[in-house]
């Protein structure tokens, strides 16, 4: 196996998202790899902006519920040592947002939480199982209990 060169964190801003970063940088930091993170953005309205659109972290859109949900990613990004650079927050459904994403990036590993849904929910998909079946590169989803 191949060293990972590029690891992609997904964050959905859960109660135990901090267990999935800090897999993804004890990864980054055992392969000596760049760690990119990325927020897709769901569930909030974006007016005049279509599906697939990087949302700028560096400006101030005057929109609260943006700047909130661009803190956090920041937050993050602080707490993980993540270059700004390797920031990202993109607008539209995360599962497809996040694979497109890693294969534009050439990412080697995609770290993201897995809520083990059962029954009704695992049959109507969730982001992990999504990102896991369509990804070009390794998925590594963490489980997460309670969420």
């Amino acid at each position: 196996m191949n060293a990972y060169r590029h690891i992609l964190l997904a964050v959905d801003y859960s109660e135990h998202s901090d267990t999935v970063a800090r897999r993804a940088k004890d990864l980054a930091e055992r392969y000596q790899a760049r760690l990119s993170i990325i927020h897709v953005l769901d569930n909030i309205p974006m007016p005049d902006t279509g599906y697939g659109t990087v949302i700028s972290l560096a400006e101030d859109s005057g929109y609260d519920l943006l700047e909130a949900e661009k803190a956090k990613l920041m937050q993050i990004g602080n707490q993980l040592g993540a270059a700004q650079a390797d920031r990202w927050m993109i607008w539209g459904t995360p599962k497809q947002e996040i694979v497109k994403f890693a294969e534009r990036e050439n990412i080697d590993l995609i770290v993201v939480g897995s809520h083990g849904r059962h029954g009704l929910a695992l049959l109507l998909g969730s982001t992990a199982n999504s990102v896991l079946h369509y990804a070009g590169c390794d998925v590594m989803a963490i489980r997460l209990l309670n969420g």
